[in-house]
């Protein structure tokens, strides 16, 4: 009875500490989609508006005609799509050497790997800046891709060689039996069976780089060019306008591509966490 009682107990103190947490997160999410069809006058209002009684859908109206919300939406795209490609096309021969070779120096290798991912952005953010303006290469998207797949490779290379551990390699000798190369095996055989870590490692590397700030806010000058999280920062309120509720709303649609693919990939995230769970 008492190891009843304590394992209730237990398992309560477990869910309160889950609300907790999904209020922590979901909390932020919601006040931004409540501002942002809430009227000028309710932004400010006291006691606190929670929930528009009149939402002002006009609001989502107003930034998709009068801003260039589209234009910095399939910019995004665009650099997120390309940092995608070019890290798996990078990253997935990486993993699998990481994984199945064995060399010299080896663990020396995939530290230094590691080391990278540690180093954020902003440590090199000024660096790079003055290295882009020595060989022009200011206001490009490819160059951006360039910086964005050098951010995210280290991690993606991680991730996948973690993946293709649990791979057994009994499935590399059985290619091999058949007659696959080495880069037969990886496309025939690896890929197929790590899409769920793949398609993982893709929606990390997706939502990662579309939230990047710092280094497209620094390398484009051009409007023309910015990504939609630099894009925002024309919508912040000044002295003459007030436009914190514009500004929610074009945060709610930019975040909206993000939540739409990780809903439609999540059934590869809980394969890849699961997937090493039991080894034969």
């Amino acid at each position: 009875m008492e190891s009843r009682k304590k394992r209730m107990l237990i398992n309560s103190l477990i869910y309160v500490l889950y609300a907790v947490v999904l209020v922590f997160f979901l909390f932020p999410l919601f006040w931004v989609l409540s501002t942002s069809l809430k009227t000028v006058p309710e932004l400010f209002q006291t006691p606190i508006v929670w929930f528009s009684s009149d939402p002002q859908f006009e609001n989502y109206a107003y930034i998709f005609e009068r801003t260039q919300i589209l234009t910095y939406l399939m910019n995004s795209f665009i650099i997120v799509a390309s940092t995608i490609i070019i890290s798996l096309i990078v990253a997935v021969p990486a993993a699998y050497a990481l994984s199945r070779f064995k060399f010299k120096f080896k663990k020396a290798f995939m530290l230094f790997i590691l080391i990278f991912q540690m180093v954020s952005p902003v440590v090199v953010a000024i660096p790079l800046y003055r290295l882009f303006v020595q060989f022009n290469l200011i206001n490009m998207h490819w160059s951006l891709i360039l910086v964005y797949v050098a951010i995210q490779l280290p991690f993606t290379t991680w991730f996948l060689k973690g993946f293709f551990d649990t791979i057994p390699q009994a499935l590399d000798e059985a290619a091999k039996i058949d007659g696959c190369s080495r880069l037969q095996m990886i496309w025939k055989v690896l890929i197929p069976v790590s899409t769920p870590g793949i398609a993982s490692a893709s929606i990390l590397v997706g939502v990662l780089s579309w939230s990047q700030f710092v280094i497209p806010f620094i390398l484009l000058d051009d409007s023309a060019l910015y990504p939609v999280s630099v894009g925002l920062i024309n919508l912040q309120s000044t002295a003459e306008a007030i436009t914190t509720h514009y500004l929610a709303a074009a945060s709610m649609i930019a975040i909206l591509p993000v939540i739409i693919l990780f809903v439609a990939l999540q059934k590869y995230i809980v394969g890849a966490l699961t997937s090493g769970a039991v080894k034969e």
